[in-house]
C-alpha cells in the first residue's frame, strides 16, 4: 500500500510548471481538478501563503514557505492563494514512463 503523504518510490521528476503567483495562478488551479492517473503531484510553496484542499475533506490545509502537500492520482483539490503567495506543482510519474 501507498502512503499518500509521500511520492512513491520509483517516481522521479516528470516536470515542474512554471512559479504561479496570486496574479497568475490557471483558473483551473482554483477549482476541483485532478493530476492524472498514474502521476503523483507535489504542490510546493516559496514564498507567503496557500490554502489546499482536498474536495473529500471538510478542512483546508493552509501552506507556508518551504512547505508541500502530495496530490495522489485522481483526487480532486483545488488551491486558493491567501494574498501574495509564490507556488509551484511538480509531477511525478514512474520512472520507466515520461510525460509528452
Amino acid at each position: 500500500m501507498t502512503d499518500e503523504n509521500e511520492i512513491p518510490a520509483g517516481y522521479v521528476l516528470a516536470r515542474t510548471t512554471p512559479v504561479f503567483t496570486q496574479d497568475t495562478v490557471p483558473a483551473a488551479l482554483l477549482k476541483a481538478h485532478r493530476v492524472a492517473a498514474g502521476v503523483w503531484g507535489l504542490a510546493v510553496v516559496e514564498t507567503g501563503t496557500l490554502e489546499f484542499t482536498f474536495e473529500s475533506e471538510d478542512s483546508s490545509k493552509t501552506l507556508g514557505p518551504g512547505e508541500s502537500i502530495v496530490i495522489p492520482p485522481d483526487r480532486p483539490h483545488h488551491v486558493a492563494p491567501v494574498g501574495d503567495v509564490t507556488f509551484r506543482v511538480e509531477f511525478y510519474r514512474a520512472e520507466e514512463s515520461s510525460l509528452a
